[in-house]
């Protein structure tokens, strides 16, 4: 089973598209289990509230559905996300143009929305 860690951005980019997140990460990965690390819920909470209510995260769907990782936090979610990624060798559903270089350079698995409409697994930069 694929473990997928999901940064903000990367679950924002899913909700704007609207993409069945599960069908399209099984079809790239096979079965995978969502991970959600604290300063990521912190973010995406924050931001939920920000966007009202045309715009929800879904995040009853992200809770429910994802495992919480505890870790110890950097003070950067994007540095925490790497850590853990490297550290347990999971995949990331990230659109951060900087995190996604990081670990793709540490050839570890990438997920991206591309063209706001579909789910990517990044074979290059």
């Amino acid at each position: 089973m694929q473990h997928v860690l999901i940064d903000a951005c990367g679950w924002v980019a899913c909700m704007d598209a609207q993409l069945n997140v599960q069908a399209d990460m099984e079809a790239l990965l096979g079965p995978c289990t969502w991970v959600l690390l604290p300063s990521i819920e912190r973010e995406l909470r924050r931001l939920d509230g920000e966007r009202g209510r045309n715009k929800p995260l879904l995040m009853n769907l992200l809770l429910s559905r994802a495992v919480r990782h505890l870790v110890e936090e950097s003070g950067h979610a994007d540095d925490d996300l790497f850590a853990c990624a490297q550290a347990n060798q999971w995949a990331t559903l990230t659109v951060d143009t900087q995190l996604k270089r990081r670990l793709y350079e540490a050839n570890l698995r990438v997920l991206e929305v591309r063209q706001n409409n579909h789910m990517h697994l990044v074979d290059s930069l």
